[in-house]
């Protein structure tokens, strides 16, 4: 066919794939439009349907809290005597090896971890005086001690964590979690973002839907006010004239569909469609007075007040409506100077209603069926970053060899540590887990399988945890 149609266009004859289809009576945009009203994975005009898992998952919502800018887990996680031991001094060159670093000299002073530790729950997990809250759901979360990462730069390392790749253009896990698995509500999209600081280094790319249909994209919601701008109706157009409107609308984007088969086609009508739900469900979404005054209290949360609480709490009311995934973005980690500070200030913002969105969900009979990730692109060096030019003193610079992050509910056993690194908590030890292990993990969760789960895209077929990953099955249950 592809010699036939080369000489063929020699001869001044265009012809195409979709020509010589509609030659046999049956056009590419047919094809494409039976193919998507089917509910075929690419979604339909009529907006994703729900898909079959791989195998019966645990989970069949998660919430991912993405600690952007890396927070210190030797201040709040995996605390190192031996830090203490060598203050001041530096590091054997034999452990820091060929290390390259954003901000320190290899051979920068240790130093000792801020903050006090102690043990929790029935399973003992060892948490900082910082996560208070955190200890007391210590027996209903997996803490990962391994974790590591290829990218050392904010940026690159967040895309990674997101999309399996460290370069803009990949789907996110969020854009493969609903292609994979469709849609559970109408109203609402199955992909939401919430972002509750300055903006995030990776920016959109971190829940780009890559070369999957743009429909798949993250959504973002806005933390107050209205959910999404510009979806209320102008002034003198009533429910009525936008639905013929849009109805009319409708008809000529599937006739362009039938023509073309293109299926961003079918993305924009569907987004139509949706802007027209969420001129209801968001609004309803947002309201937080039918919360009773414990549940706000719980998640220290004051109404009409834009924070990482509001956040958490509207995830759990997503979860509830059926949203499938969502990504809140709380930035503000990156302690290149005064570590302590850092670490004090952002916990204070996120441990209690991180705790809380746990035992809110436990409380609700939906922590079984959801998944809670929270972690960073990476973590902190055992040295301290002094540098009197840039005005920093008593920070940490990146560090990509070992962090911690922890996961709960959908699927994961509770009161489990998990991986160990070495007394200065330079390099994993004990049981390492890559980002990629941490995504195939996460999709199990789901029911899917990451090496299955792909998408033909420029002659190659892709996954989310490209050509390596391993679930973490010792953490699950």
């Amino acid at each position: 066919m592809n010699c036939e149609s080369h000489s063929l266009r020699d001869r001044g004859t265009a012809v195409s794939r979709r020509w010589f289809l509609r030659q046999c009576g049956l056009g590419v945009g047919k094809l494409g439009l039976a193919s998507l009203m089917a509910g075929a994975r690419q979604g339909s005009a009529e907006g994703f349907v729900p898909q079959p898992s791989h195998f019966p998952g645990r989970a069949r919502a998660v919430i991912h809290l993405f600690m952007a800018g890396a927070p210190s887990q030797l201040e709040m996680f995996d605390y190192k005597p031996a830090l203490v031991k060598y203050d001041g001094k530096p590091l054997p060159p034999s452990v820091v090896g060929g290390q390259r670093y954003a901000f320190i000299r290899p051979d920068a002073n240790v130093m000792a971890p801020q903050f006090k530790f102690s043990r929790h729950g029935q399973s003992g997990m060892e948490l900082s005086e910082m996560l208070p809250h955190l200890a007391g759901v210590a027996d209903n979360i997996t803490l990962i001690k391994s974790v590591y990462t290829d990218q050392f730069n904010h940026a690159p390392a967040q895309i990674l964590f997101n999309t399996g790749f460290s370069q803009p253009g990949r789907p996110s896990i969020g854009s493969w979690a609903t292609y994979g698995l469709g849609c559970m509500t109408r109203d609402l999209p199955s992909f939401v973002v919430m972002s509750t600081g300055g903006g995030v280094s990776g920016g959109a790319a971190n829940w780009s839907s890559g070369f999957l249909p743009t429909g798949y994209t993250g959504v973002r919601l806005r933390n107050q006010g209205d959910a999404i701008l510009n979806v209320a109706n102008p002034h003198g157009i009533d429910e009525a004239l936008q639905r013929r409107t849009l109805d009319a609308v409708r008809r000529l984007n599937e006739e362009n569909l039938e023509g073309i088969g293109d299926p961003e086609i079918a993305t924009r009508i569907q987004a139509y469609e949706m802007a027209f739900r969420l001129q209801t469900s968001a609004p309803d979404l947002m309201d937080l007075r039918g919360e009773s005054q414990a549940t706000l209290d719980l998640y220290g949360c004051q109404p009409g007040q834009p924070s990482f609480a509001r956040a958490c709490l509207l995830a759990r009311r997503m979860v509830e409506r059926g949203v499938r995934f969502i990504n809140i973005y709380h930035e503000g980690w990156d302690a290149h100077s005064d570590v302590a500070g850092n670490v004090r200030g952002s916990c204070e913002a996120t441990d209690r209603a991180s705790a809380a969105l746990v035992r809110d969900l436990q409380q609700r009979g939906l922590l079984d069926e959801t998944l809670v990730v929270w972690g960073g692109e990476f973590g902190r060096t055992p040295m301290v970053e002094d540098n009197p030019t840039l005005g920093r003193s008593k920070g940490r610079d990146h560090h990509p060899q070992a962090f911690s992050m922890w996961m709960a509910g959908g699927g994961i056993k509770g009161g489990v540590t998990y991986g160990a690194t070495d007394e200065m908590g330079f390099h994993v030890v004990e049981n390492p887990v890559h980002i990629h292990d941490i995504q195939a993990t996460m999709l199990h969760c789901l029911g899917l399988d990451h090496e299955r789960l792909t998408y033909e895209f420029q002659g190659r077929r892709f996954r989310l945890t490209d050509v390596f990953g391993n679930v973490i099955n010792p953490v699950l249950i």
